[in-house]
C-alpha cells in the first residue's frame, strides 16, 4: 500500500527522472517526503518558482530528457508559469508537478485555490488534474508521454492535496513508447527535386535540428546540396556556424545582406522552424514569389505562420536522413558563389571591430571577443533577454559543440537559473550565463542555490543601469522622454561575495580576460560585473560609434 505521494515519486523513477527543481509548500508535502527515501532522485530546492522552472527548461533542452519542476499551489503555482510559457514557446518537454487545495474545498475559493486546468489552459500542451489516486500512474504517464512527443512542451499536473494521502495497492504503470514520425521516399524525392530546380535556395535550422541532433545531417545534406543555411532566432548551434554553408542567424540584428537574400530566395526549406515573429522580422522575411518547403514533427504547424506550398510531417534527423540516402550532388558554379558569398557575409558582419571607442567603460564587443578565445570546446552560453544580447548574437561563433541555451520566448531572468539547469544536466561543461542589470536582479538570489549546492557557474552581468533594451525602443519612438527605464544597482560583485561566490568588477576592456580566468580558476559560482557605456544601447550602436571614430 503507497500513498498518492509515493506513487508519484514511483512514477517519477519509472520514467527516469533523475533531478527535480522546487520551491517546497505545504500542499504537496506528500511528494518531498517520499522523494526522502530515493536519493537517486536529487531534488534541487530554490529561491524563487520562477528560477525552479526556468532551470528545469535549461536542464531539459541540456540533458534531452523532460525537466521537471514542482510548485505549491496559488502564487507558487502562478510564479511557476514564466518558465513554462517559456518551454512552450521554445518547444521544450516538461512536467510540473502542483499542489492543489483539498478536493473537498475546491470552488469555495479556498486558501490560494486556482483553477489550474484553466489557467495553465493556453499556457501548455495538457493541464490537468488527478482526483484521484488510482488514476496517477496513468495520467501521470501520460503527462510524460504528452510533453517528450509530437512538438515537445510543458505539461501541468495539478494534485489536490488531501488525494496525495490517500492509499492504495500500487501497480506499476507504463512508460509510453513514442515513434516519431518520419517522411515518405516520394515525398522527399519532391523536396529534393524543388531544391535542385532552385536559383536562389535558403535552409532555414530551428529547434527540431537541435533537439534531435541532425546538425551532422543537415551539415552534409546543405554540402552535397550547395545551399546556404540559416538558423532561426536563438537556435544559433543548429548548424555549426564555422561551416562554409553558414550564411547567418535570423532575429534582432540580423545581417541585411542575409535579409535581403531570404527576401528573394525562390525555394525556402524550414526544418524544425516554427516561423516565429522574431526569425520572420515581423512576418516579412520571406516574399510571395517563394515556394515554401516546411518540414515539423507536428502537422499543427505547417502552414502557421507562412502557407506551405510543401509540408512534411517528420522528425528532422529521420527527414535528413532519408534525404542523405536519395541526394544526388549537385555540382553548379553558381550554387558554389551563393554559398561563398552568404558565409563570407556572416564572417564580415560576425567579426568584432578592436577600436576603443571610451576608454571608461568595458565594451562588450572586445568582451566576447576575449570569451571566444577561451571557449574553446563544449560550452554553454545562457542567456537573458535584453540589448546586451545583441553583441552575443552578432559576434559569439558556436562551434567546436558550444551550444546555446536561451529563451525564444524574450523572457528576462532566464540566464542565470537557465546555467544552474543547464550544468546541472551537464557538470563536466563549462556554463557561463550572460544577463543585464535589470534581468539579472530579477533572479539574482538564485546564486544562493548554486552556492548551496556547489553549481560552479559563471554569471556574466551587463550593467549600463537601466533597462536597455526598452530604453532603445523609448528613444527611438519617443525621444528625450525619458520615464521608467532608468536604474540604480549595487555593486554586483561584491553582493556575489555575500552569497559565497567569487566575485569581480570589470571596467576595462583589459581586465576582463584576467577576471574571467580567475572566475574559472576559483572552482566556485562566481560573477564578473562588466560596466558598460549606458550611451551605447546596442550593438550597432557601437559599431556606429566606431565607425565614426575611425
Amino acid at each position: 500500500m503507497l500513498s498518492g505521494g509515493q506513487i508519484v515519486v514511483e512514477v517519477m523513477k519509472k520514467e527516469g527522472v533523475q533531478k527535480a527543481f522546487c520551491v517546497p509548500g505545504e500542499s504537496y508535502l506528500g511528494v518531498i517526503d517520499a522523494l526522502y527515501k530515493h536519493p537517486e532522485i536529487e531534488l534541487i530546492s530554490t529561491r524563487h518558482e520562477g528560477g525552479a522552472s526556468f532551470m528545469a527548461e535549461a536542464y531539459a533542452k541540456a540533458s534531452g530528457k523532460v525537466g521537471v519542476c514542482m510548485a505549491t499551489r496559488g502564487p507558487g503555482a502562478t510564479n511557476l508559469s514564466i518558465g513554462l510559457h517559456t518551454a512552450m514557446q521554445d518547444s521544450t518537454p516538461l512536467v510540473a508537478l502542483i499542489g492543489q487545495v483539498e478536493r473537498p474545498f475546491k470552488g469555495k475559493e479556498a486558501f490560494q485555490e486556482v483553477e489550474f486546468s484553466e489557467y495553465f489552459s493556453h499556457l501548455c500542451k495538457w493541464a490537468v488534474e488527478i482526483e484521484s489516486v488510482e488514476r496517477i500512474p496513468e495520467i501521470l504517464h501520460r503527462a510524460f508521454y504528452t510533453a517528450r512527443s509530437g512538438r515537445p512542451g510543458p505539461v501541468v499536473v495539478s494534485l489536490p492535496h488531501d488525494m496525495l494521502e490517500d492509499t492504495m495497492e500500487y501497480a506499476e504503470g507504463t512508460v509510453y513508447d513514442y515513434e516519431a514520425p518520419e517522411a515518405n521516399e516520394e515525398i522527399v524525392k519532391r523536396v529534393l527535386e524543388k531544391l535542385y530546380e532552385a536559383k536562389q535556395p535558403i535552409v532555414i535550422a530551428g529547434g527540431g535540428v537541435i533537439a534531435s541532433k541532425s546538425s551532422k545531417e543537415l551539415a552534409r545534406f546543405a554540402e552535397l546540396m550547395n545551399v546556404p543555411v540559416a538558423t532561426a532566432f536563438r537556435r544559433f548551434d543548429a548548424f555549426p556556424n564555422d561551416h562554409v554553408n553558414y550564411a547567418g542567424w535570423l532575429g534582432f540584428g540580423s545581417d541585411k545582406k542575409l535579409l535581403n537574400y531570404i527576401k528573394n530566395a525562390d525555394v525556402v526549406l524550414s526544418i524544425g522552424n516554427r516561423f516565429s515573429q522574431v526569425t520572420t522580422q515581423d512576418y516579412t522575411l520571406i516574399g510571395d514569389q517563394a515556394e515554401i518547403i516546411q518540414v515539423d514533427i507536428d502537422q499543427s504547424m505547417i502552414g502557421k505562420a507562412y502557407p506551405a506550398k510543401l509540408g512534411v510531417i517528420s522528425d528532422a534527423k529521420r527527414f535528413l536522413q532519408k534525404c542523405l540516402d536519395l541526394i544526388k550532388p549537385v555540382e553548379d558554379e553558381k550554387r558554389e558563389k551563393i554559398v561563398k558569398d552568404c558565409h563570407e557575409a556572416y564572417l564580415l558582419s560576425s567579426t568584432p571591430p578592436k577600436l576603443t571607442v571610451n576608454a571608461s567603460y568595458a565594451e562588450m564587443n572586445a568582451v566576447v571577443a576575449e570569451l571566444l578565445g577561451e571557449t574553446m570546446e563544449n560550452t554553454i552560453i545562457t542567456s537573458d533577454a535584453g540589448n546586451f544580447f545583441g553583441w552575443i548574437s552578432k559576434y559569439f561563433r558556436f562551434t567546436n559543440g558550444n551550444r546555446y541555451i536561451g529563451p525564444t520566448s524574450g523572457a528576462m531572468g532566464y540566464g542565470l537559473p537557465g546555467a544552474i539547469g543547464a550544468k546541472v544536466a551537464c557538470p563536466d561543461k563549462r556554463v557561463i550565463s550572460f544577463s543585464g542589470d535589470g534581468g539579472f536582479m530579477m533572479t539574482m538570489q538564485e546564486l544562493e542555490t548554486a552556492v548551496r549546492n556547489n553549481i560552479p557557474v559563471i554569471a556574466i552581468v551587463v550593467n549600463n543601469n537601466m533597462y536597455g533594451t526598452i530604453r532603445a525602443h523609448q528613444e527611438k519612438h519617443f525621444p528625450q522622454r525619458v520615464v521608467a527605464t532608468g536604474l540604480t544597482n549595487p555593486n554586483f560583485a561584491d553582493m556575489a561575495k555575500l552569497f559565497g561566490c567569487h566575485g569581480e568588477q570589470v571596467r576595462t576592456n583589459e581586465d576582463f580576460l584576467p577576471a574571467f580566468r580567475r572566475a574559472v580558476d576559483s572552482g566556485k559560482p562566481a560573477l564578473i560585473e562588466v560596466i558598460t557605456d549606458p550611451k551605447l544601447l546596442s550593438a550597432s550602436d557601437a559599431m556606429q560609434k566606431t565607425q565614426t571614430a575611425q
